[in-house]
């Protein structure tokens, strides 16, 4: 509920501001230009939440939180919580839009946005990512959009089974088996191209994604799953 998700940051609030946080905080801003002026967490939460600062002057402080967050150090827990904190307001609203598309509710929400925030934090390409905000926010609010979709996608098949496909006394299946049995159905009838549409299809990857992940060009992935989704239709046709 939203009065659990405040209490949240109202104890990450409370704990920056003791002794040993202000330490480990000093001993951050000494080793990191970017953040060396703010005397205290509250000035650079300011900074950070309070308009006028430019953009790239916020992301740079945020790429310098990164980082020690992901140094594993004493205090990178303190530079999680930071972050945390300066993410809290976009956080807040893919909170309240994810309870609004009803991906869950309010409590399994704030627990998913938290997990998958800190997972973010600890796991970011500084390499690869320019705007760390966006991209922390946006992957959060996309992933649980998509892990809805892929629960909404399998209680749909099952929902949809064929009753002569039911198991009869002694043939039980267990329902770990389901993907199993879908792979095995596609591989029959698309071959090599049925973890690509599984991938695009079921659990709601992009296909350029997908084309990173099996190390194809977007173009060669895009054929293939053309050429499968269209044998699927036609083996589906016959069965009309």
């Amino acid at each position: 509920m939203s009065i659990a998700w405040h209490e949240i940051r109202d104890h990450l609030m409370n704990s920056s501001s003791t002794l040993s946080f202000q330490h480990n905080f000093d001993a951050i801003r000494r080793s990191n230009v970017p953040l060396w002026r703010f005397g205290d967490p509250a000035a650079l939460l300011d900074a950070l939440h309070v308009g006028g600062r430019a953009p790239d002057d916020k992301n740079r402080l945020l790429v310098a939180l990164v980082g020690v967050a992901q140094s594993g150090g004493e205090t990178s827990d303190c530079a999680l919580t930071l972050m945390l904190l300066a993410l809290w307001p976009g956080l807040d609203a893919v909170r309240r839009r994810s309870i609004w598309r009803r991906i869950g509710t309010g409590d399994e929400v704030a627990s998913e946005i938290l997990a998958r925030a800190s997972e973010a934090i600890r796991c970011l390409d500084l390499q690869r990512v320019n705007w760390i905000a966006a991209t922390i926010l946006r992957n959060i609010e996309r992933d649980l959009i998509r892990t809805r979709q892929r629960e909404d996608r399998h209680q749909s098949l099952r929902s949809e089974a064929d009753p002569d496909e039911i198991p009869t006394d002694g043939e039980v299946q267990s329902a770990d088996d389901s993907p199993e049995l879908l792979h095995g159905d596609l591989v029959r009838i698309v071959g090599s191209d049925a973890d690509l549409v599984i991938r695009v299809a079921i659990d709601g990857f992009s296909q350029a994604e997908v084309a990173s992940e099996m190390g194809l060009t977007e173009a060669a992935t895009r054929k293939r799953y053309q050429r499968a989704t269209r044998r699927l239709r036609d083996v589906l046709q016959e069965f009309r």
